[in-house]
C-alpha cells in the first residue's frame, strides 16, 4: 500500500521512524514534509499536500492512505479535512485507530507526536492499514451524505439550517 505522509517541526522525528517502520513493513511511503527541522514551517501545505496525494490515488485505483503528524494532530487534521475526497481523523488509542476505518472509511489519519510515544503511533497507525472499511449500510450511507455535503452543500432529504 501507498502511504503519504506529512508532518511539522512537532512531528519530524516521529515521521522519520514511522516511514522506516513502514517502508520495512512493505508498504510504499512518499514523504511530503518537512525535510528538516523548522520551528517556524507552516504545516498545512505538507498535510494538504499528503490528503491531495492520497485522494488522487484512491481515484486512479491505487490503494493509498495518509498519515499526518503534529504536536497535537488538531490542526494537522483540520488541513487534511480541508481536501475534497478527504476523510481524516484525529487518533488517540487503538479504538479510534480502529473505528476510523471501519465506520468511518477514514483515508487519513493524525497523530499528536506530543502526545504519544513512537511505539503508540506504530500501533495506532498499523492498526489503522489493517482494519477494513465494514461497509455496513448506515455507515456509507453517512459518509455518502458527508460526501455529498462536501460538493453541493446539501444533503439530501436532511435540512441543513
Amino acid at each position: 500500500m501507498r502511504i503519504h505522509i506529512a508532518t511539522d517541526h512537532a512531528g519530524l522525528e516521529f515521521s522519520q521512524t514511522l516511514q522506516q517502520h513502514l517502508a520495512d513493513a512493505g508498504h510504499e511511503v512518499i514523504d511530503h514534509g518537512p525535510v528538516e527541522y523548522d520551528a517556524l514551517d507552516d504545516y498545512p501545505s505538507f498535510c494538504i499536500n499528503a490528503a491531495r496525494a492520497v485522494v488522487r490515488d484512491q481515484r486512479s485505483g491505487v490503494e493509498a492512505l495518509g498519515v499526518v503528524f503534529g504536536g497535537s494532530g488538531n490542526g494537522e487534521q483540520i488541513a487534511a479535512n480541508k481536501v475534497e475526497g478527504v476523510r481524516a481523523a484525529l487518533v488517540w488509542n487503538a479504538s479510534t485507530a480502529e473505528l476510523a476505518r471501519e465506520h468511518n472509511d477514514a483515508n487519513v489519519i493524525s497523530i499528536g507526536a506530543r502526545q504519544h510515544t513512537v511505539e503508540e503511533a506504530i500501533a495506532f497507525i498499523d492498526l489503522f492499514i489493517a482494519t477494513p472499511f465494514s461497509g455496513e449500510e448506515r455507515h456509507a450511507r453517512r459518509i455518502a451524505q458527508l460526501a455529498e455535503y462536501e460538493t453541493t452543500g446539501r444533503i439530501v432529504g436532511h435540512p441543513i439550517e
